[in-house]
């Protein structure tokens, strides 16, 4: 069953909390461009992303204004025209010339990371006394915290790509390259209901020491160990995660070793969830676990990422991360051991907090699983 559509009610809100947190962070308000930002706040997200700017711009004391090139205006009515007021510009017009009169002279704005460059620097020869700082940086839980409707689809992703590895589970891997499983695996989150794969990464026998390995033409074999770590969209927002496996019907004592520690680090983080605890403090307690058997230098990565409307954004569960975790945040636990040469395991779940700790959004096995 399709989750319920977000409404035009529900854009309303969500634009007056960032313009208030926006206010409250000193800014005079937020400029942003198409990409996940723009689709949360008012729901739009051009068919096409050219040169031309669009940018919703959002102030304290004003009614949401978005920028559109006149040609692409029918698109952007029929997604948020109820909710904010359309100003257009036409080819041959000077856009930056168009947006200045929205902005506040000196005013300082949070800006979308992904924004071109062309365009800041626009609006900076146009308004040379306004002041930008990058979104992220600015107001970096913007999309932290969910609702009920997006840890509803969140759930949903998270049990699609668990289904997914449960059929993997069943399929060859002896004597088939990684591209060949990474398929399989893509074909299984599209079945299940994903609309985009983002990665399927399979890393067999010593690719799985690289953690961001991309499924390449290495044949796998028996005795290989094979980090499984794969996500994408499903009704828009994010799945992820990773399930270590070993080919073959016994593993060597060390494979185990190493899972067995890897397993009790992923545990010890999700039990350390709770309200009021700080993100960098995640990472710390998986970090201790490894370090304390002795794998501290192979674990080389932060032990976690948000998740939303992408499969990486804020909050990160890295040391030096303050930010307190809050119900509604939602994020990876994916502590890993890698040892150059030889193989590399990870276990990862997505994880959410509530009122009374966390909640995982994946929940198959941690075991070492065998395959053949």
């Amino acid at each position: 069953m399709s989750p319920r559509p977000f409404t035009a009610e529900d854009y309303v809100v969500r634009m007056g909390r960032a313009t208030e947190q926006a206010a409250e962070a000193g800014l005079s308000g937020l400029l942003i461009t198409p990409g996940p930002d723009l689709t949360y706040l008012c729901g739009y997200q051009p068919t096409a992303v050219t040169e031309r700017l669009t940018m919703l711009v959002l102030a304290s004391g004003r009614t949401p204004a978005m920028i559109v090139p006149k040609l692409e205006r029918p698109e952007a009515e029929a997604a948020s025209g109820t909710t904010v007021e359309l100003v257009d510009w036409t080819d041959g017009q000077d856009p930056y010339a168009v947006t200045a009169p929205l902005l506040a002279p000196g005013g300082r704005y949070g800006i979308s990371d992904g924004a071109w460059a062309m365009h800041l620097l626009g609006l900076q020869q146009t308004l040379p006394q306004t002041r930008y700082a990058a979104l992220t940086q600015a107001l970096p839980m913007l999309r932290a915290v969910k609702d009920d409707d997006e840890l509803e689809r969140l759930a949903a992703a998270g049990a699609a790509a668990d289904a997914a590895y449960g059929d993997i589970l069943g399929v060859r891997f002896a004597g088939r390259r990684e591209t060949e499983v990474a398929a399989d695996l893509s074909r299984l989150l599209l079945g299940y209901g994903h609309s985009q794969v983002d990665f399927t990464v399979v890393g067999s026998g010593p690719n799985g020491a690289n953690p961001h390995h991309e499924a390449g033409e290495r044949v796998i074999a028996e005795g290989d160990t094979v980090v499984l770590d794969f996500g994408g969209l499903k009704d828009g927002y994010g799945s992820d995660t990773t399930r270590t496996v070993y080919v073959g019907d016994t593993p060597p004592d060390e494979v185990r070793k190493v899972h067995d520690l890897v397993r009790a680090a992923q545990q010890a983080a999700f039990e350390a969830v709770r309200p009021g605890v700080q993100c960098q403090e995640i990472d710390r307690v998986a970090r201790q676990v490894i370090t304390d058997g002795g794998y501290g230098d192979y674990f080389i990565h932060r032990v976690g990422h948000g998740i939303g409307l992408t499969t990486h954004e804020p909050p990160y569960m890295v040391a030096g991360e303050t930010h307190t975790i809050v119900p509604g945040m939602c994020f990876s636990i994916e502590p890993g051991i890698y040892l150059p040469g030889r193989f590399g395991v990870r276990i990862e779940d997505i994880v959410t907090c509530t009122a009374d700790g966390g909640k995982r959004f994946n929940n198959t096995p941690h075991e070492l699983k065998t395959v053949h």
